[in-house]
């Protein structure tokens, strides 16, 4: 769900600090340059990927694709796949399995070594019309198979839609089944009737929105957590946030950056969102460096315990 792209493009997320005189230049460097922004070409080093509690290997960072559609889409799939992304994120909501489908098909990589993700909508829930809809979503996509396909939201018959993700499961359609958006109320109704246990909650968390208690259970019962919104779409003026400003400053690294580190060494799978490709590569760049305990601690207190999309709740 992540966005990252705003009317004022460059300035909203980059942090440079070489200062503003190369900021200006930078702006004008070629697409096809040794670097972009400041950020190499090619991402540095592979993605390490997390074991979900079914063993499956999960790529910790991922490309999330809601809002790109068309061209776009294709193109920028394409690109975040040659950059070395190998976990790509879309939904049926979202419009845009076709288009994912033929980016996967363009970047030439072989279908075992990516990581696909769809959602079922709520639309769709119940045993059989969510069997007819998972079928959809792969013709669309061009696949044999999902690696891991979730409930987008807790709404309308939970219990029908999770039993057909069970058996698509056990059919081997499916690697890996999980939840989006649900609260630790309505993980524990899941688990009452659940023969297969979710491996992974998608849901709302940054920098501004921790959900502390959600990562305290999904941890312990061993349910990955995922951010769909790990820039928390640009909203509360984070890409110009002074505190997470400072940090990067001491590492040479973007705001972006920083929040991806930070949501890395929580041990949160991040799938941001862009559909330039300058960014696309730079969001990958996060596996060069670490941040201390003491910045960990510093950005802790940047939480402000609520949703920045209560059109949401």
């Amino acid at each position: 769900m992540e966005n990252t792209n705003q009317s004022n493009g460059f300035n909203r997320r980059r942090f440079l600090q070489t200062g503003s005189a190369f900021a200006v230049a930078a702006m004008f460097l070629p697409f096809g340059g040794n670097k972009i922004f400041g950020v190499n070409n090619t991402a540095t080093g592979s993605v390490p990927f997390v074991t979900l509690n079914n063993g499956v290997k999960m790529p910790r960072l991922g490309f999330g694709t809601n809002t790109l559609n068309g061209p776009t889409c294709v193109q920028c799939v394409s690109d975040a796949i040659s950059a070395g992304y190998r976990l790509v994120d879309t939904a049926h909501v979202y419009g845009n399995e076709e288009a994912v489908g033929e980016g996967i098909k363009k970047s030439g990589i072989k279908r075992e070594e990516l990581f696909v993700t769809s959602k079922l909508w709520v639309d769709f829930y119940g045993y059989d019309i969510s069997k007819k809809a998972f079928q959809t979503s792969i013709d669309k996509l061009g696949l044999e198979y999902l690696d891991l396909y979730l409930l987008h939201r807790p709404r309308g018959d939970v219990k029908g839609a999770w039993q057909a993700l069970e058996e698509l499961y056990s059919e081997g359609k499916i690697k890996a089944i999980g939840v989006s958006n649900f609260e630790p109320k309505q993980m524990d109704e899941l688990r009452g009737y659940a023969k297969i246990v979710p491996v992974i909650n998608q849901i709302e968390t940054h920098v501004f929105f921790q959900e502390h208690e959600s990562y305290k259970l999904l941890n312990k019962s061993e349910v990955q957590m995922e951010a769909w919104s790990p820039f928390a779409a640009s909203r509360n003026e984070i890409f110009s946030n002074p505190t997470l400003a400072e940090v990067g400053k001491k590492y040479n690294k973007s705001i972006a950056q920083v929040c991806l580190r930070w949501h890395f060494q929580r041990g949160v799978v991040a799938i941001p969102r862009s559909s330039q490709k300058a960014h696309i590569i730079e969001n990958l760049n996060i596996f060069d460096f670490e941040l201390a305990e003491t910045d960990m601690r510093t950005i802790a207190g940047l939480d402000l315990n609520r949703t920045q999309f209560p059109e949401w709740s």
